[in-house]
C-alpha cells in the first residue's frame, strides 16, 4: 500500500448535534414507512415503501456526504440543513398517501431537500452541480405521479425517479475530489443504525397498544426488545472501531469507493431490512402467543435476513472481517416462519437465538484466530 502524506488527509471532525437532529427528522420518515407496511404487508405494499426508501436512501447519503466534506457549522449552513429537515418532515407526513393524493406533498418536500443540498454541497464542491438535473427530474417525477393520483403510470414515475439519480452519475460523473473523514462517516451512519433499531422498540410499544398486560403479552414484548438487542449487537459488535480504521488506511480514491459500496449500496438491505422487521414485531406484539398471520411471519424472519445479509455485504466490502456465518444465520433465520405461524413469541425467540448464536460463533472464530487487521 503506498505511503501517504498525513498533511494531505481531509482534516477529522465528529458528527454534530444539528446532524443528529436531522437524522431523527429522517427516522420519523423511516417510521412512516413502517407504519405503511405493517398496514398493507403485500407485495404492492412492499414495493411502495422499497420505493420511497430509495428515493429518500439518495437524498439522505447526499447529506451525509455533504455534511462529511462541509461541517454545519455557521448560521448560513445551519439554516440550510434545517430546510432540508423541513423537506423531510413533509416527506414523512405525506408518506402514507404517497402513492395516491399526497403524492405532491412527497415531491414538493423532496424539492426542497435537492435545493438546499445543492447550495450546501455547492460551497465545496461545484461540481455537484452537474448532478443537480437529475435530483430535480426525480422531484418533478414524483409531484407528477401525485398529479395523477393513481394507476400503473404512477409506479413508472415512482421508479425512474430512484434510478434517474443513480445511474446519472455513471453516465456524467460529478468530477472532483471527495475526501471522506473516515471517523465522521462510521459514526454518522452508526448513529443512524442505532435511531432505526431504535424504531423497532418503538414498534414493541406500539404493537403492545392498549392490550391488557398478561404475563404472555409482557414476555412477547421483552423478547421483541430482546430482538432488538440482537440487532444492535450484531451491527456494533466492534464492526464500527475496524470499520474505521480499515477506511482511514484505504487512500482517498479508495476510500471513496468504498464509502459508496459500504454505507450507500450495502446499506439499504441492512436499513430496509430493519423497517421490515419493524413491521413484524409490531404484528407479532399484537397477537403475543398467537399464531402470527404468514404475510407478517415473512416480514419478521425475512426482514431479520435481510438486515444480516446487508451487515455481511457491508463487512465485505469495507473488509473488516469473515461474513460467512452472518449468511448462514441469514439462511436460519427462515424457521421463524412456521414457528411464528404456530406462535408470535416463539418465532421472535427463534430469532433473538439464530443472532444469539452467530454472535457466539464469530466470538469463538476470533478467540481461535491470532488478532489481525482486515485489509
Amino acid at each position: 500500500m503506498a505511503v501517504r502524506d498525513a498533511a494531505s488527509e481531509p482534516e477529522e471532525y465528529r458528527v454534530t448535534t444539528l446532524e443528529l437532529f436531522f437524522d431523527l427528522v429522517f427516522v420519523f420518515a423511516v417510521t412512516q414507512l413502517t407504519g405503511v407496511l405493517a398496514h398493507d404487508l403485500s407485495p404492492r405494499g412492499l414495493a411502495e415503501v422499497v420505493l420511497m426508501f430509495g428515493v429518500l436512501w439518495w437524498m439522505y447519503a447526499g447529506y451525509a456526504w455533504l455534511t462529511n466534506m462541509t461541517p454545519p457549522t455557521t448560521v448560513g449552513r445551519r439554516l440550510l440543513v434545517l430546510v432540508g429537515m423541513g423537506g423531510f418532515f413533509m416527506i414523512a407526513l405525506a408518506t402514507p398517501s404517497a402513492f395516491g393524493s399526497g403524492g405532491v406533498v412527497w415531491g414538493l418536500g423532496y424539492l426542497a431537500l435537492v435545493l438546499a443540498h445543492v447550495v450546501l454541497f455547492a460551497q465545496g464542491n461545484p461540481h455537484i452541480l452537474r448532478v443537480l438535473p437529475a435530483n430535480l427530474l426525480a422531484a418533478v417525477l414524483i409531484i407528477t405521479a401525485g398529479l395523477l393520483d393513481h394507476g400503473a403510470p404512477v409506479y413508472v414515475l415512482w421508479t425512474l425517479a430512484l434510478v434517474v439519480p443513480i445511474v446519472q452519475p455513471y453516465i456524467v460523473p460529478p468530477g472532483g475530489r471527495f475526501d471522506i473523514r473516515p471517523g465522521h462517516i462510521v459514526e454518522r451512519h452508526g448513529l443512524l443504525v442505532m435511531i432505526t433499531i431504535g424504531e423497532s422498540v418503538v414498534a414493541v410499544g406500539v404493537g403492545a397498544g392498549h392490550q391488557r398486560l398478561t404475563a404472555g403479552l409482557i414476555v412477547t414484548v421483552l423478547l421483541g426488545l430482546g430482538l432488538a438487542a440482537a440487532v444492535w449487537w450484531t451491527y456494533f459488535s466492534r464492526d464500527d472501531a475496524a470499520a474505521e480504521d480499515a477506511l482511514t488506511a484505504a487512500d482517498p480514491a479508495e476510500r471513496a469507493n468504498m464509502t459508496m459500496s459500504g454505507y450507500f449500496y450495502a446499506h439499504i438491505p441492512l436499513i430496509v431490512g430493519i423497517i421490515v422487521l419493524a413491521a413484524g414485531v409490531k404484528n407479532a406484539v399484537a397477537v403475543s402467543w398467537h399464531a402470527l398471520a404468514y404475510r407478517p411471519s415473512f416480514a419478521l424472519a425475512g426482514g431479520t435476513a435481510l438486515f444480516l445479509l446487508g451487515d455481511a455485504w457491508f463487512r465485505r466490502v469495507v473488509r473488516i472481517g469473515p461474513s460467512g456465518i452472518r449468511i448462514l444465520a441469514a439462511v436460519a433465520c427462515a424457521v421463524a416462519v412456521p414457528l411464528a405461524h404456530w406462535s408470535a413469541a416463539v418465532g421472535v425467540a427463534a430469532l433473538v437465538l439464530v443472532l444469539a448464536g452467530a454472535q457466539l460463533a464469530e466470538h469463538g472464530v476470533r478467540k481461535g484466530t491470532p488478532e489481525v487487521i482486515h485489509r
